[in-house]
């Protein structure tokens, strides 16, 4: 194998680990952004249980609700189970 192919060879190989260091980091930060949507519609959800015990919720909330929980759903069957080591300490 001559000088330039193994120059060729040790590019095609830099190239495919850059495309697969991307396609991870990709990743990463798609799971950040699921991460962050369902932090807020726990946020939601919490809201609108304080509220109901306050006797505060508007007349939508128990609809407002079942959506929350149906939006947690997909998220746990896409990305796993949520747990309490999932929230931030306060």
């Amino acid at each position: 194998m001559g000088f330039m192919d193994k120059v060729k060879e040790q590019a095609a190989s830099a190239a495919s680990a850059a495309k697969d260091a991307a396609a991870k980091g990709q990743a990463k930060v798609g799971e950040v952004q699921a991460k962050r949507g369902a932090d807020g519609v726990l946020r939601q959800l919490g809201l609108a249980a304080y509220l109901q015990t306050q006797n505060r919720a508007p007349a939508s909330t128990d609809s407002d609700i079942e959506k929350y929980i149906e939006t947690l759903k997909a998220y746990e069957s896409e990305h796993g189970e949520l747990s309490a080591e999932d929230s931030p300490s306060s």
